[in-house]
């Protein structure tokens, strides 16, 4: 709290959110060094007209709760390489410079983008509904 602000104000923010439609890819638990473990996940985004798709790449560290489950029921999919397709929303994206290690572009700068997997809109895995699970004709959300 700065000294101007009063114990009732909360703190204000800029969100930076991002809504669409994408692939999950290497979901996996992240230990590192230092600080705590977490949960994070590359989302596919698709983009461009739908008979010439293209593809942006996020990685993301997986921070709401129910995104956080529904990623570890799908890490077994995901691992067998089946097509998890989500509607997200991700928050805080960020970019951030590294070096390639090898192949072809070994010791150029490349650019990833990071950002934090806030929910699924819904689910489909190898195009059936998987989130909000559907029961007969009822969807449970």
């Amino acid at each position: 709290m700065n000294p101007r602000q009063t114990p009732s104000e909360k703190p204000k923010y800029f969100d930076l959110d991002i809504h669409g439609i994408g692939y999950l890819n290497r979901a996996r638990l992240v230990t590192p060094e230092t600080g705590t473990p977490f949960l994070s996940v590359t989302v596919a985004a698709l983009r461009g007209p739908a008979d010439a798709v293209q593809y942006t790449h996020f990685d993301c560290v997986v921070v709401g709760e129910e995104a956080k489950d529904l990623v570890r029921q799908l890490m077994p999919a995901i691992e067998a390489d089946m097509k998890v397709l989500v509607g997200f929303h991700l928050s805080d994206l960020q970019a951030e410079s590294f070096v390639f290690k090898q192949g072809d572009k070994a010791g150029t700068t490349g650019v990833g983008l990071k950002s934090r997997l806030l929910r699924f809109q819904w689910i489909k895995v190898e195009g059936n509904p998987y989130y909000p699970a559907i029961t007969g004709n009822t969807v449970v959300a």
